[in-house]
């Protein structure tokens, strides 16, 4: 009897990640804007004022990595830093009006996108789908902090 973790299924979830990077990286290239630089925007249009350590917990990146996102963003007139009022040391991120007029395009692309990926596929299928690709997360974060098994 097959045994669910005789299933290979780690390339395929990568593959399928790394299309839809680059699916949407063309579509969006006449914004200026890759996906990792949409992501930051995307979260600081609906949470502005976060600091880059908030951002990088949103994002589930490095800090150091996030600040080169938003080092691009700022060069490109997306993202604006404030000092924080309450601490000399840190900088709060906003974004600017050039932001905010390409936002709804953006989320057209991600849309058409997401509607073009799963030509196909019904809602419920999709839904139990990402059921069970939140469950692998959810183990696999356990193992991080120690409460999985291996």
């Amino acid at each position: 009897m097959a045994k669910t973790e005789d299933l290979s299924f780690g390339y395929l979830l990568s593959d399928v990640t790394l299309l839809f990077r680059k699916h949407f990286d063309r579509r969006a290239v006449k914004f200026g804007l890759t996906r990792a630089q949409w992501r930051a925007t995307k979260v600081l249009y609906h949470r502005e004022g976060l600091r880059q350590t908030e951002l990088a917990e949103f994002l589930e990146m490095e800090p150091i990595a996030v600040g080169r996102v938003i080092d691009r963003l700022q060069a490109a007139g997306f993202v604006e830093r404030r000092p924080d009022p309450k601490d000399r040391r840190a900088w709060r991120l906003y974004v600017t009006e050039q932001a905010r007029v390409i936002v709804g395009d953006m989320e057209i692309i991600a849309r058409e996108l997401r509607k073009d990926a799963t030509r196909g596929i019904d809602h419920d299928e999709l839904q139990q789908a990402l059921a069970v690709i939140g469950r692998i997360k959810d183990n696999l974060l356990a193992l991080e902090q120690g409460d999985g098994t291996s």
